[in-house]
């Protein structure tokens, strides 16, 4: 089977982490090429030997504007063309688009006669352009495959007929492994904040929608109660053109300014983009997730991997994935008491932490092994090839 994978944009986030493990993962009977612009995907993808075909970058936002929709969609017209040429290339039996702006891409691409599979892997607001979104990629795409069946709601939303399958993301176990990672040194890199008695964390992009701003008001009332916490914010504002849903540069700022007049300035560490990643989830007492809506939340997986508790927000596939009380804990967002009220919960009974810990690796392996994900997305490759040729689809 031969599968062209396209992506919109070189950067990588959790997204694209996604399709690096099932790139890492796939058997020698699948032969992928990767689309992407340059950047740190390209590269990833490369040092796993698979071959790379150059692709216009998509930022735009899926927002109307006057002058940024039309500039988008010349750019992913231009995109399109070289998917479409890139999938003649390799003589694509599936093409499968990263997603939703890789999916309108496709959808413009015509790469008939190869099946097309869109990955959603995001949650937009309602409006015109995302109903119109939806609707195109529901027209175009073989199959949808969604990484919840809360994102897979949201695409019935606007698009109810689209062929909709829910593949849940997953992790490699003997990566995220805490038998491999030393805890006591992973924290001892991170000098003084690793000395602190409770070291929370959150792995995310710097954007509203994900929720640092309640970390970090959590972090000021257990200061107040005099918790001895650290917070550490793993991620950066990624996207910053003018162009995107999220202005993530004023967002930086206005946290920068939430820390500073709580005074917390020595109890809060901006780390950026890591690529160890791993071991910084495993210094961590609790990993943090206080998204407004999260579609899914890899970096879940790789706490509980690592047995490390997890705070979730209750809105989007976290309830999906974590099992209140019982594999963690799911909280509302915008809500600093409940979350902090969490963590004294698990700081002050240690036992239970280690407890969720090890339930919660013991979740990750149940359902969100890395192979069972592998076997689920080629099922899917192989319906979608089915439905293309109008024949039946095989389970």
């Amino acid at each position: 089977m031969r599968v062209l994978y396209v992506n919109h944009t070189g950067l990588v986030s959790g997204s694209e982490r996604s399709l690096l493990s099932l790139l890492a993962a796939l058997p020698v009977s699948v032969q992928p090429c990767v689309a992407s612009p340059a950047g740190r995907l390209a590269q990833a993808v490369e040092e796993l030997g698979i071959p790379v075909t150059p692709i216009r970058s998509t930022a735009g936002s899926l927002r109307l504007h006057p002058r940024h929709t039309p500039q988008a969609l010349a750019e992913m017209s231009l995109a399109a063309l070289q998917v479409h040429r890139a999938a003649r290339r390799h003589r694509a039996d599936v093409v499968h688009a990263n997603s939703i702006r890789a999916g309108i891409e496709l959808g413009l691409a015509r790469v008939s006669p190869a099946a097309s599979v869109v990955h959603v892997r995001d949650c937009l607001p309602p409006g015109a352009a995302t109903t119109a979104t939806m609707r195109l990629i529901a027209a175009t795409a073989t199959t949808v495959v969604a990484n919840s069946h809360y994102t897979a709601d949201t695409v019935r939303a606007a698009a109810a007929n689209a062929r909709l399958e829910v593949v849940h993301p997953a992790i490699d176990l003997t990566h995220f492994d805490p038998a491999r990672i030393d805890r006591g040194a992973a924290r001892a890199r991170l000098g003084v904040a690793g000395t602190r008695h409770v070291l929370l964390g959150v792995v995310a992009q710097l954007s509203p929608w994900k929720g640092q701003d309640t970390a970090i008001e959590a972090l000021g009332l257990l200061r107040e109660r005099r918790v001895d916490a650290h917070l550490l914010l793993v991620g950066s504002a990624k996207f910053v053109a003018r162009s995107t849903r999220f202005d993530n540069e004023a967002y930086v700022a206005r946290l920068r300014r939430l820390i500073a007049d709580a005074g917390l300035e020595d109890r809060v560490s901006w780390l950026g983009e890591r690529d160890d990643v791993p071991e910084l989830i495993r210094a961590l007492d609790i990993l943090l997730l206080p998204s407004q809506e999260e579609p899914f939340a890899r970096a879940l997986l790789e706490a509980m991997a690592l047995e490390v508790p997890v705070l979730a927000t209750n809105v989007g596939g976290p309830p999906e994935i974590v099992r209140d009380g019982r594999d963690g804990y799911l909280l509302p967002p915008g809500e600093p008491a409940a979350w902090e009220q969490a963590v004294r919960r698990i700081v002050e009974s240690p036992e239970q932490g280690r407890e969720l810990g090890r339930a919660g690796r013991l979740r990750v392996a149940e359902a969100f092994d890395i192979k069972d994900h592998v076997e689920a997305i080629l099922a899917a490759y192989r319906r979608a090839m089915a439905r293309q040729r109008g024949g039946e689809a095989p389970t």
